[in-house]
C-alpha cells in the first residue's frame, strides 16, 4: 500500500481545517455522545438528578414531557438550520456577484459560521441521543438533566443565532473582506520569511548546478502547485545525490505533460523515484493561501478591479483595497526574501526554488489597478500616497528607486485624463514621494558618518 506523502496529509489538514466538516461534525459528534453519556449516568446514578430544580421539572418519571421537549427542541433547531444555511448560501452569492468568486474559501473557512452549524447541529444530535433515555417501560424514567441541558442548548442557540447575523452582516462588509484578506496573507509571508531585511541586502546569489539539467520529470495532473515541501526535495535530492529545480512557482498552473522539475543525472531517477519527487508538490484545482503570497494579492487586486469597472464605479472599495496592498507590500519589504537556493551538505547546491521578486510583486500588487483607475483621481491620489507609505518604511535605495518609478509611471498614465486641478494633486502627492526618499538618503548618509 502506498504511503501518503507529506505535502498530501498537509493539503488534506488545510482541506479539512478550512471546509464545512470537521469542527461542525466534531461538536455535533461531541454533544450527541454527552447526551448520551449523561442520560446513562442519570439512570445509573439517581441521585444527579437533584441537580434540578422541582420547579422546572417536578417528576423524574414523567416521560412523555421529556420527549415533548426533547422533540420540540429537535425539530425547532433544523428549522433553524435551514434559516442558517439560507443566509449563508445569500452570502456566498453575493460575495461571489459583488466582490470575486475567489472570495468565497474565505467564508466557507470563517469560524463563526462552521462554530454556528456546529452549535445548532450539535443541539439536534443532543437531543435525538437523549431520546431513548425518556421511556416508559419497563419502568418510567425521564432524565431531567439532560433534558435541563438541551433546554440550556436552546438558550446558547438562540443567542448564538443573534450573534451569527451580527457576524453576517460584518462580514460582506468589504472592508472586512479585504481587512481578513490582508491578515491571513501577512500571516503567509511571516511564515516564508522569517527574517527581517537588513539594510542594503545583497541579493541572493544561486551557485551553478554540478552538471547538466538532463531530466525533467513532468506533472501527472493539470492544477495549480498549492504547496511545496522543500525540505523532502532537499533530503531526496540528497539521498539520491542529484540536484533539481522547480520549473513553476507557487500558486502557478501546471497543466498535465509539463516539466514540473528539472534534475541532473538522469540515470539516477527512476519511476519510483520519480514518483517521490513529485510527492512532495500538492496540486490542485484552486489555488490556496498555505505558501502563496501572490493569491492574497489576487484577491484584493480582483475586489478592486471589479469596483473600479464603469458597472459598479466604487472607488471608495477600491481606496479600502490599495491601503491593504500597501500594507502588504510594507511586511513584503520588510522582510528578507525567501531562500531560493538550498544546500545539502553546505556549498552543494541541492534544490532551487523560484519566488517572486520585488517588480513582480508591485506589478501584480498596482499595475492593473494604476491602469485602470488613471481616470479617476481618488483612485490615483491614493496609490501615490501608498508608494510614499512605502517609501518611507525602507532603506535600501534600489527598492526607493523602484518605488518612485512606480510614481513616474502614475503621472504618466494620468496626465490627459485627470482634470488640471487633480492633476496638480497628483503631482504635489509624487514632490512628498521625492522627498520621502531624500530624506531616507539622508539618514543613511548621516548613520554611515557616525
Amino acid at each position: 500500500m502506498k504511503k501518503p506523502s507529506s505535502s498530501s496529509l498537509r493539503a488534506l489538514a488545510y482541506a479539512l481545517r478550512g471546509g464545512f466538516l470537521v469542527r461542525p461534525l466534531a461538536i455535533a459528534i461531541s454533544l450527541g455522545a454527552s447526551a448520551a453519556i449523561l442520560s446513562h449516568l442519570e439512570e445509573r446514578y439517581p441521585f444527579l438528578q437533584h441537580a434540578v430544580p422541582r420547579v422546572l421539572f417536578p417528576s423524574n418519571t414523567d416521560a412523555q414531557s421529556a420527549q415533548t421537549i426533547l422533540a420540540s427542541v429537535a425539530t425547532s433547531t433544523m428549522t433553524v438550520v435551514s434559516i442558517v444555511f439560507a443566509i449563508l448560501l445569500m452570502t456566498l452569492t453575493l460575495a461571489s456577484t459583488q466582490f470575486s468568486p475567489r472570495l468565497l474559501v474565505n467564508f466557507v473557512r470563517d469560524r463563526v459560521t462552521q462554530g454556528t452549524l456546529g452549535i445548532f447541529l450539535g443541539t439536534f444530535s443532543y437531543c435525538i441521543a437523549a431520546m431513548p433515555a425518556a421511556r416508559t417501560l419497563p419502568r418510567p424514567f425521564a432524565p431531567t438533566l439532560t433534558v435541563m441541558g438541551a433546554m440550556a442548548l436552546t438558550l446558547i442557540c438562540v443567542g448564538w443565532l443573534i450573534y451569527f447575523i451580527h457576524h453576517i452582516s460584518n462580514a460582506i462588509s468589504v472592508n472586512n473582506i479585504v481587512d481578513r484578506i490582508r491578515r491571513e496573507t501577512e500571516l503567509v509571508v511571516d511564515g516564508l520569511m522569517q527574517e527581517r531585511r537588513r539594510p542594503m541586502q545583497p541579493a541572493e546569489t544561486v551557485g551553478a548546478f554540478p552538471g547538466e539539467l538532463d531530466v525533467a520529470i513532468v506533472s501527472r495532473q493539470s492544477g495549480y502547485i498549492r504547496y511545496v515541501d522543500i525540505d523532502r526535495l532537499r533530503s531526496l535530492a540528497k539521498s539520491y545525490r542529484v540536484c533539481l529545480r522547480l520549473e513553476r512557482r507557487i500558486g502557478h498552473f501546471v497543466p498535465e505533460g509539463v516539466a514540473l522539475m528539472r534534475l541532473t543525472r538522469g540515470e539516477r531517477i527512476t519511476p519510483e523515484r520519480r514518483e517521490e519527487f513529485l510527492a512532495a508538490i500538492d496540486i490542485g484545482p484552486t489555488r490556496t493561501l498555505q505558501q502563496d503570497v501572490e493569491f492574497g494579492v489576487v484577491q484584493i487586486v480582483d475586489v478592486a478591479l471589479r469596483a473600479i469597472s464603469p458597472a459598479v464605479n466604487d472607488p471608495t472599495t477600491a481606496i479600502s483595497c490599495i491601503d491593504q496592498l500597501s500594507s502588504i507590500m510594507i511586511r513584503w519589504i520588510g522582510r528578507a526574501p525567501p531562500r531560493r537556493a538550498y544546500y545539502d551538505p553546505p556549498h552543494v547546491l541541492r534544490v532551487v526554488v523560484p519566488w517572486i521578486d520585488l517588480e513582480g510583486l508591485l506589478d501584480l500588487a498596482f499595475e492593473q489597478i494604476r491602469h485602470y483607475g488613471a481616470a479617476d483621481a481618488a483612485v490615483s491620489l491614493r496609490l501615490m500616497r501608498a508608494f510614499t507609505d512605502i517609501a518611507c518604511t525602507v532603506e535600501d535605495p534600489n527598492i526607493q528607486k523602484a518605488i518612485v518609478g512606480r510614481g513616474k509611471r502614475l503621472i504618466a498614465g494620468c496626465e490627459g485624463r485627470l482634470h488640471g486641478d487633480d492633476l496638480a494633486r497628483l503631482l504635489r502627492r509624487f514632490v512628498s514621494l521625492e522627498a520621502a526618499q531624500v530624506l531616507a538618503s539622508g539618514s543613511r548618509q548621516s548613520a554611515g558618518n557616525l
